[in-house]
């Protein structure tokens, strides 16, 4: 009885005595699908850090297993919140032994979002991911196109996409209040962890309840070393995507939603010193976005982004005063139209025309987006939990289902890509369909700085910096479609 409820107990007695088969209700609802009055078994896969909080926010569900290759880390909180929860380290073996998941939520590194994401959905599990929803193009490409060949219900982790903001600088931008927006300025205040490192000489000994090898997953193999595990990996190229992988996916997401962006056509960047190893502790990348169809009230013409990040900054704007702060704290957009600007903040927080002032008497359009309330306090996972629960034929999709956040996160790790390769000095031109960058021949090559040494001899200083010469479309084709490391399932 222990291992069976009491209502199981009784419906399966029930049955039996009428000589009647009771289904499942999930069979019930049709094709896989939960009643809406029935409760989702969700698996959480990263749950030391953002999966933790993503978790809580789905307490309305059962939370019926967790995976995290660091027992420490998970069991400071997940693994005694849950503590009913079955637990692993292997993300394969639990899908392999554990077959009452109807739902999965992925808080790993970047490197590893896109394999159990894919594992679950081909299975016929929904999925909920943190951002960057992958750490490659082609994996991006691969996410949205596997959540529409199995009906699944998907969410990526860009809280922001579920919130009042991005839906007012929509419906503003919509109405034609700025006229036709022709360029548009992003930023952040991170990197807040340490980037444009060297990799360690040596490696250290692997904590007892760390599972180093599954860490690495598809990675290349490295040995461990602290500056890579707990939380500082993001500013490793094997593992994240840096400043512009953590924040681009709520920073440039007001701007890819309401000004209806696929594709770039084009990326340039430049940065502050890296290597081969690690990311820049600052960059800079333009965009140019196509021209795209006029919608009912306002054109859609061609478009610059910029990003900044690590303490670059866009000029300031001549209509905030002064003293008056251009975002918030950790970042913000200006969109720059025809007829006037908007600005919010990071995770399109608290949007306004410019200058300010104009809020006083400016006439709100009308609503034209579904709402979802409290999202940034569980709402985005809460919409992603309703949208599981419904039929696929009538499902209302989540607000950054992968249909919308796949393309998304396409641009933002494009970024990346210019980021890694502007040592070819000239504005890269993609084909978004055939993902590939046009203007790279096989006689290209990048130079990636290997050695940065500085010392002073005898009051002398002295300088010295080698690179490495790579072959620039082998190794853009890797960074854009990973070679994953042996044993490891290729996408």
């Amino acid at each position: 009885m222990s291992k069976l409820s009491r209502r199981k107990f009784i419906g399966t007695t029930a049955a039996t005595i009428a000589g009647t088969t009771i289904l499942p209700s999930n069979v019930i609802a049709g094709l896989g699908h939960k009643a809406p009055s029935d409760k989702l078994n969700i698996a959480g896969i990263g749950v030391g850090g953002k999966g933790y909080t993503n978790l809580r926010f789905m307490e309305t569900e059962n939370i019926v297993a967790l995976c995290d290759v660091d027992w420490d880390y998970a069991g400071k909180n997940a693994f005694k919140r849950w503590y009913l929860a079955k637990q692993y380290k292997d993300f394969r073996v639990m899908f392999d032994e554990q077959k009452d998941i109807d739902a999965v939520m992925i808080a790993t590194p970047d490197h590893t979002h896109a394999l159990p994401a894919l594992m679950a959905m081909r299975q016929g599990m929904h999925a909920f991911v943190q951002k960057p929803l992958t750490h490659s193009v082609y994996e991006s490409r691969v996410m949205a196109e596997t959540a529409q060949r199995y009906g699944v219900a998907t969410q990526m982790g860009n809280q922001g996409n579920s919130a009042e903001g991005i839906r007012q600088i929509c419906e503003w931008i919509w109405a034609g209040t700025i006229g036709e927006v022709t360029h548009v300025d992003t930023w952040t205040n991170r990197p807040i962890w340490p980037q444009g490192l060297s990799k360690p000489e040596k490696g250290k000994r692997v904590p007892k309840n760390l599972d180093w090898d599954l860490f690495v997953g598809p990675a290349q193999w490295r040995e461990y070393h602290p500056t890579y595990h707990p939380w500082n990996w993001r500013g490793w190229w094997d593992f994240g995507t840096g400043a512009l992988g953590d924040m681009g996916c709520h920073i440039i997401d007001p701007v890819f939603k309401a000004l209806n962006l696929q594709y770039p056509s084009s990326v340039q960047a430049s940065s502050t010193p890296f290597n081969n190893e690690s990311a820049p502790n600052a960059e800079f990348v333009k965009y140019e976005f196509p021209r795209r169809d006029n919608l009912p009230k306002v054109a859609m013409p061609e478009v610059t982004l910029h990003w900044y990040d690590g303490g670059f900054m866009p000029p300031r704007p001549d209509e905030l005063k002064d003293g008056e702060q251009m975002g918030d704290d950790s970042g913000g957009c200006i969109f720059h139209g025809t007829k006037g600007k908007i600005m919010c903040g990071t995770y399109a927080a608290n949007p306004t025309l410019l200058p300010t002032g104009e809020m006083a008497n400016f006439e709100q359009p009308q609503k034209s987006i579904r709402r979802i309330s409290a999202a940034m306090e569980g709402g985005h996972e809460q919409d992603w939990i309703r949208a599981c629960k419904e039929s696929k034929s009538s499902r209302v999709e989540a607000s950054s289902n992968f249909a919308y956040a796949g393309p998304l996160n396409e641009t933002v790790v494009m970024g990346v890509l210019a980021v890694r390769l502007q040592s070819l000095q000239r504005k890269l031109e993609w084909d978004g369909p055939n993902m590939r960058f046009k203007n790279i021949s096989t006689s290209d090559t990048i130079k990636v700085l290997a050695q940065d040494k500085f010392e002073v001899l005898d009051g002398d200083p002295k300088f010295k910096k080698d690179y490495t010469t790579l072959p620039a479309l082998h190794m853009t084709e890797e960074w854009i479609r990973h070679n994953y490391r042996k044993g490891w399932e290729q996408i």
